[in-house]
Order: structure tokens, then sequence, then C-alpha cells
């Protein structure tokens, strides 16, 4: 056998050990109750499959090695050389990462039996996954973000999806009575896994095609079609099968109906993987070619430099990035459906909450995907105008829809003493960890504080030059955002909220010192971030300290509207509240005949007596 084949055979190896330790580890953390016998066989398949992963990943690294040297050097420095190599030439650091985190989930896999073990022994897995995503063809696209966000959404949702089906077919015996409501669980995560798959893989053909009609003019867009269509033909299939052949799971053809329904998942799988396999080898219409002469722009960024911003091109400008869209979909769409089940089963939802949930995920859309991210990579301004977006503008729109309040509401329970989304949610909002950070003291701190840590560390850069840096800036500032504005004027449970006087003295306390970092961003002559902002070579604008002094500018008054909004907000709540305890006074005095008010008036009457006679 070649190198190269065995390169191959240890690519699979890899790539479906990987799968079914996630699967197995997801079957423990939201599929099992704590305790069935089934946990203990999921574990050791999850320790089986890092174990896998980690000699998988090992041989396809020193076979890479092998290949890309040509010649095979001497056995007693093969294993020097390869060291060497993978600690210096970027693909082989990638491989050598993927070999590092099996190790560490083959570590935690060993001490595996509860759902939130289970959980942080996914973290590795992902890890694997962002390193595996920026290897092989993304790596070289033109759109490399865009690219690399494609693949790891496409390999994240593959990897769930085969993992949950080789789980499910190795732990069909300790399933046991189980293995119905199991099967519902699991079709439900891999419902979403199928359409993580489904939308990275048209964004991936999407961006290899130079137009529509290459989609039935060359063998390439022939196959991404076929794909596509065998991808839908496959979920629709499998979801008629689940619905009608799930509910019928207890009797006594259950065991023959569950092989059919992980038929079905086999065979769809093994059809969409063949055809992706021949995609894969397949040459896209668009050559990746290197760009000769790459501007400074390009250089840094990896796009060339939009054109000088106006009213028109902050709005005109759109850069997909995948992984925000679709979590962002994701979100508005599981709300909706929350909506709706409630009001299916007769409960009350205000019609305003799911408008301001939807226009809080409009403007993160734009947020995320138009101007304030595309301008934002090339000007400090444009970056801070996406910030304070982030922190202090979609948070008040997305809080006051109470999301937390509709989940904990709309789904249901699970009494087996297993972990479905509800009970992971409240898990989260009643944990220690959460209890402090929503605090509204510390969630204050948090809000004001975050500014200074992030802009004058190296953090800010690490957030420009790395794209899971700025996708985790995304997520940070508008977490802690929900969790300032949810302590103030949400409805959301987590906080022990205070007074409302202590409510507006955080509010404006907080919001001074954003002012006063606005100011110190105004009045600075120091460039931040000197290796990217003041090397972009913008030829339209500011220079890059006018414009980061025009960005001090915003942060400091871009939230005067916010504020002026919460405190309001925080005023009519105040004054509702003083009603409806004004209310249950006169109703608990007609059912006492005024008790507190002659008491308090008796009370009067004796100090007025006391001081009477001690006056005389």
């Amino acid at each position: 056998m070649t190198v190269e084949a065995l390169v191959t055979v240890f690519a699979v190896t890899r790539d479906i050990a990987l799968a079914v330790t996630a699967g197995a580890l997801l079957i423990i953390a939201a599929v099992l109750p704590v305790g069935h016998p089934a946990v203990h066989r999921a574990a050791l398949i999850g320790r089986i499959g890092s174990i896998a992963w980690v000699l998988g990943a090992l041989g396809h690294s020193m076979g890479t090695y092998a290949t890309i040297r040509g010649t095979l050097p001497d056995a007693s420095r093969f294993v020097e050389e390869w060291w060497s190599y993978s600690t210096s030439v970027d693909l082989l650091t990638a491989y050598l990462q993927v070999i590092a985190a099996g190790l560490v989930a083959s570590v935690l896999c060993t001490l595996v039996r509860t759902p939130v073990a289970a959980a942080w022994s996914l973290v590795p897995v992902a890890w694997a996954l962002g390193w595996l995503a920026q290897t092989g063809h993304a790596a070289g696209a033109t759109d490399h973000h865009l690219a690399v966000s494609a693949m790891f959404l496409h390999l994240a949702g593959a990897v769930v999806w085969t993992g949950l089906i080789g789980g499910m077919l190795m732990l069909r015996g300790p399933l046991g009575a189980l293995a119905g409501d199991a099967m519902v669980r699991v079709s439900r995560m891999s419902i979403w896994a199928a359409a993580a798959v489904v939308v990275s893989g048209a964004v991936n053909g999407w961006i290899r095609l130079s137009s529509w009609t290459e989609l039935w003019t060359t063998g390439y867009g022939l196959l991404l079609v076929a794909k596509t269509a065998l991808m839908g033909a496959a979920i629709a299939l499998a979801a008629w099968h689940r619905r009608c052949s799930l509910p019928r799971m207890a009797d006594a053809g259950a065991g023959r109906r569950f092989w059919r329904l992980m038929l079905v998942d086999v065979g769809a799988l093994v059809a969409v993987m063949g055809l992706a396999g021949v995609l894969a080898s397949t040459a896209p219409p668009i050559p990746i070619v290197p760009v000769e002469e790459p501007s400074p722009a390009y250089y840094l960024t990896g796009y060339e430099l939009p054109p000088a911003p106006t009213a028109w091109e902050w709005v005109a400008q759109w850069r997909l990035e995948v992984i925000s869209a679709f979590v962002l979909a994701g979100l508005a769409a599981v709300y909706v459906i929350g909506v709706m089940r409630l009001r299916r089963r007769g409960d009350a939802w205000p019609w305003y909450r799911p408008a301001l949930w939807l226009a809080g995920i409009a403007l993160m859309v734009w947020i995320t995907q138009s101007g304030p991210t595309v301008y934002g990579m090339v000007t400090f301004s444009g970056h801070m105008l996406e910030h304070m977006l982030l922190v202090m503008v979609a948070p008040v729109l997305l809080t006051l829809a109470a999301p937390v309040t509709l989940a904990l509401r709309a789904l249901p329970p699970r009494t087996d003493g297993s972990r479905g989304p509800r009970e992971w949610l409240r898990g989260l909002v009643e944990s220690r960890w959460m209890r402090f950070w929503a605090h509204p003291i510390v969630a204050a701190v948090s809000f004001a504080g975050f500014l200074i840590v992030f802009y004058y560390s190296p953090l800010f850069e690490f957030a420009l030059r790395n794209h899971a840096g700025h996708l985790w800036m995304i997520l940070h500032f508008t977490v802690v955002g929900y969790l300032f504005v949810n302590a103030l004027v949400g409805i959301d449970p987590g906080p022990t909220r205070p007074g409302y006087p202590l409510r507006i003295v955080l509010l404006f306390a907080t919001m001074a010192f954003h002012a006063f970092f606005g100011v110190a961003i105004m009045s600075s002559t120091v460039l931040l971030a000197p290796t990217w902002f003041g090397l972009m070579g913008r030829d339209w604008g500011p220079d890059a300290i006018s414009d980061q002094q025009y960005g001090g500018q915003i942060a400091w008054g871009i939230g005067e509207a916010p504020v002026v909004l919460l405190a309001i907000a925080i005023i009519v709540m105040w004054r509702q509240a003083d009603t409806r305890e004004g209310r249950r006074k006169d109703r608990q005095a007609d059912r006492d005949d005024d008790a507190e008010l002659k008491a308090y008036n008796a009370m009067l009457a004796r100090t007025a007596e006391q001081d009477a006679r001690e006056s005389r």
C-alpha cells in the first residue's frame, strides 16, 4: 500500500473515530438518564473512539509529513523530523492540535459519568474540528473566513449526525425500553445537524462557483445539486419515517422498527458521504490561485478594501459569516416555534415580545453580516460602532423579548432523569457561576470593565486577526449586554434584582464610565492595534489616529439613546410596581378593615400622648 493510500485510511479512521466519540458524549449529555445502564456502554464507546481518534490522527500526520518530504528519512530521525516540522509548518501544526485534542478527550472520557462531564468532554471535539476546518481547500479559498466557517459548520454537522447514528447502532441492546424515546431525542438533534450540513455545503459550493449557470453546466455544479437534492430527500424521508414509526416503537415490533429507522439513516448517510467524496475530488470551476500582489488590506484581512463608507454603503455592503447567520436564523425559528406552542395550548404571550425578538435578530444580522463588520475590520471607528451596537443596542431588544422565560414555558420537561434543552437551560440559569455573573453589580462592572480589558490588552488585536476570536467577541459582548439589561429591566430568571433607585444609580454610573472611556479614546494620541489599523493602506477617510478619536466619540455618544430608553423603562416599571403595591394594600385594607392604618394611627396617638406627658 502506498503512503498516499495510508494517509487516506488514517484520515478516514480519524474522522470516524472523532464522530463516534462526539456521538457517544452527546447521547450521555442529552439522551440518557443519569445512572442508566447504557451510560456505561456509551462512555466505553467514547473512550475507545477517542483512542482510535488519536492513533488515526497520529498516523495521518506522520503520513502527511512523509508525503510532503517526498522520501522517507532514516527511521532513527523520522520522529524527530516529524516533530520539528509539526511545530513549524502550519498544516502539520493543525494536525498536531487535532492529536492533542484527542489525547485530552481520551482522558476526559475516562471520567465521564454524568451529562455535565460529557458536555465538558465535547470541548476538545470542537477544538479539533476548528483546526481541521483550516486545512484542505478551505485554507486556500478566496473568501478564507467564509470558507473556514462553512467548513467548520459542515464538519460539526457531519460529526454530530454520523456520531449519533453510530452511537445508537452500538447502544441498541443497553437502551432497552428507552429506545423509542432515545430515537425521538436523537432525531431532533440529527435534524439540526443535517440542516447545518445542507447550509454549509451549499455555501462551500457557492464560493467555488462564479455564476449560477455553472450549477448545470459543470460537473462540479451538477454534483453539488445532486448532493443537495439527495440530502434534502434523505431528511424528508427520515422525518416521514419517524413520524410514522416512532409513535409505535413501544409495541411488539419495536426492534424491527428500530433497525428500519437506522437503515434509513445509514443509507442516507452513506449516499451523501459517497457523493461528498466524489465532490471533494472534483476540481471546482474557480481554481484556487494565490493573489500575486496583495494590497495591505488584503494581506491583513483577506479581503480587498471596501469603498469609502457612506450611508448607502453601510447598508449595501454584505459579507456572509455562515456560523453566526445559521445561529441567528435558528434562534429566530426556535422563538417563533415556542410562541406558537404556547398559543396552541392556550397560554398568553404578549405580541410585542416576538416583534422585539425578531427586530433584535434582524439588527444582529446587520451587525454581523453587513456594514459594521465590513468596516469594523478596516477602521477603529467601524469596530467601535460594531461593539457599541452589540453591547448596548441589540441586547435591549433581545432582553425585553424574555427568551429564557419563553423557553422555560414552552420546552417540555423530562421526567426520566435525562437532560433535555429545558433541563440544560435551567441548570445554566440556576448555576453558581451564572448567579455570580448575573448579579446586578457584577453585570454592571463587567459591562463597563471589559471595555478596558478588551481594548487595552492583546485581546483586541487577537479578535481582529483571528476569526474565531472575532466570533467569540460577538458572543461575549452580546451576553454581557444581555446580563446587564436583564438585571435592570428584564423579566428572565437569574439575577436578584435590586430596588429601583439602585438600578438607576447602576445605569448612570455605568454609562458615565462609558463616557469617560470615550473621552479617553478621543484624547489619546497612541494608536491601538497599530500593526493593524496603522498598516491598512486606506486611501479614503481620516488617518488612523483621527479615526480612532472619532471612534471615541461613537463610544461616548451612541449610548445616550439606550440609556434614555432604559431609564424610562426603569421609571415605568417603578411606577407600575408602586401601583401594584398600592392596589395590594387597598385589597388588604378591604379585607381587614384598615387594620394596618388603624395600627399606625394608634401608634401615632401613643407617641403624641407620651410626648405630651414628657412636656409637662
